[in-house]
């Protein structure tokens, strides 16, 4: 794979990465909630959640989900469904003030991440989309492939890794009770509103 062509891909998934999705939604609102300690253990959920994400659609399912509406609104409904779950979950939550015990584990939280990374069908369909775009058709494709997936999923972790860090930092500077309360709140709101945007979402035409 040429130099410049992964570094154009570079460039462009680091811009698609930084744009907040529902996953950055998701590790912001933990960050919030349990800190950025906790909240940089769902960074191997959201990893292994692009990773199947982009393993599925190299297997030909991006494009399944592309051709059935009934499979992409099945899946995108299993993927709204959830975060709008976790969002209730956090809306109601007790607030944690910076030295409180857990609530949850970060086993629970890296699941979490997971699952709602890899039931995202526009990630499904973005990857079969976006990552051919890059590929030079007169070389071998596989081993282009895996560098540009290993990019990815490299540039997710630390992408999502940021975001825990500067939503922790500002939880460190709250030590009201009350305020954790309405962050939490507006968190579990940003997860209930990419729900029910992901709910919203059309297949690729």
């Amino acid at each position: 794979m040429p130099f410049e062509l992964w570094l154009a891909f570079t460039i462009a998934a680091t811009v698609l990465l930084a744009v907040p999705g529902p996953t950055i939604l998701l590790v912001t609102g933990f960050a919030i909630r349990h800190g950025s300690a906790a909240a940089l253990r769902t960074v191997a959920g959201v990893v292994a959640g692009d990773a199947l994400a982009m393993t599925l659609s190299l297997l030909g399912v991006g494009a399944v989900l592309a051709a059935s509406a009934e499979a992409f609104t099945v899946l995108k409904l299993l993927g709204a469904g959830y975060l709008i779950y976790l969002g209730v979950k956090q809306w109601r939550a007790p607030s944690l003030l910076p030295g409180d015990a857990p609530d949850t584990t970060p086993t629970d939280l890296s699941r979490q991440a997971f699952v709602v990374t890899a039931l995202n069908p526009k990630s499904i369909a973005f990857f079969v989309a976006f990552m051919p775009q890059f590929v030079t058709p007169t070389a071998p494709v596989l081993p282009q492939l895996l560098i540009m997936g290993t990019t990815f999923l490299v540039l997710a972790g630390v992408n999502a890794a940021l975001y825990a860090l500067l939503a922790g930092s500002v939880r460190q500077r709250i030590r009201d009770a009350r305020l954790l309360t309405w962050a939490n709140r507006a968190g579990g709101s940003m997860l209930v509103g990419a729900g029910v945007l992901t709910a919203l979402l059309r297949r690729p035409a």
